[in-house]
């Protein structure tokens, strides 16, 4: 109930920013998958680059800056029992660690928000979804709960480096300023391009430690090559596919397997969804 009221208040007052998607009504990853595809393929059209960065926020609910969540339902103009009732949520707040049949003394836990209960993406959403505030007007990004994307087109590449490199820089004080940390060795970049001119790829630094530079990266669900031909992921999904039919073969025996409709619905669940998942950003050959 407390987290429905919450939701509709901060839906209301459009607190929360239209780039992240994650655990909102109305929106899933479908949102970033095709936005991100939508950024890759206008600058292929100018026959421009589009370097994207992926970024890995190292535990992220287990650092969640309580003061910093409280603060910004502050400065959203939160007032009364609510905001009270939320902080004594987040406030003494234990755990302990079982072994067998033996547990030991419980732990304060300082920071963070409690994983698995529904008041906890609310929360985590609200004061990350305020990182997406400090980026640089040439510069896009989206947020699916803490899956963080940045992105810049142009055609020079010494100058889409030096845009990204000043927006990394903003998000790394942000973090440092709201106890997040971003792992420069789990983030990854990708530069998207079709040009056949050989190009260098960019040097992204966070902290002084190079963004390493992929040729592909999965994105939600969803394989994003170099040149958006979607060729590894697609074969991704044949093998997922093929080791899921085995499933259907040792289910369809004629003497003691299942019934046609069972065995329909195994393949609803198992196979089709993850055939029609991401379908909107691949290519029409696929089908």
């Amino acid at each position: 109930m407390v987290n429905a009221r919450l939701v509709f208040e901060l839906e209301k007052q459009g607190c929360i920013s239209p780039l992240q998607s994650g655990f909102r009504r109305g929106r899933s990853t479908f949102h970033n998958l095709v936005l991100l595809e939508t950024q890759i393929r206008n600058p292929f059209v100018k026959r421009n680059h589009l370097v994207a960065i992926f970024f890995d926020i190292e535990k992220a609910y287990d650092r969640a800056w309580r003061y910093g969540i409280l603060s910004t339902l502050f400065n959203f103009g939160f007032r009364g029992n609510l905001p009270i009732f939320l902080r004594n949520f987040l406030s003494h707040q234990t755990f302990r660690v079982r072994m067998e049949n033996f547990y030991s003394n419980h732990f304060i836990q300082a920071e963070g928000v409690p994983q698995g209960s529904i008041l906890s993406v609310a929360h985590f959403i609200i004061h990350l979804s305020q990182i997406l505030n400090f980026l640089p007007s040439y510069v896009h990004g989206s947020l699916y709960v803490d899956d963080l994307q940045i992105s810049c087109q142009g055609s020079n590449m010494n100058t889409i480096e030096r845009q990204l490199q000043n927006a990394v820089n903003k998000l790394v004080a942000w973090c440092d300023k709201n106890g997040h940390t971003i792992s420069a060795e789990k983030s990854r970049c990708v530069h998207f391009c079709r040009n056949r001119n050989i190009n260098l790829d960019p040097n992204i630094h966070i902290r002084n430690a190079p963004v390493p530079v992929v040729n592909e990266i999965r994105f939600l669900g969803v394989i994003f090559d170099r040149k958006l031909t979607f060729l590894p992921h697609i074969l991704h999904l044949r093998k997922k596919c093929e080791r899921s039919l085995n499933i259907l073969k040792v289910l369809s025996r004629t003497s003691w397997g299942a019934d046609r409709t069972s065995l329909f619905r195994i393949y609803q669940a198992v196979i089709l969804s993850s055939i029609d998942y991401g379908c909107m950003v691949l290519p029409v050959l696929l089908f």
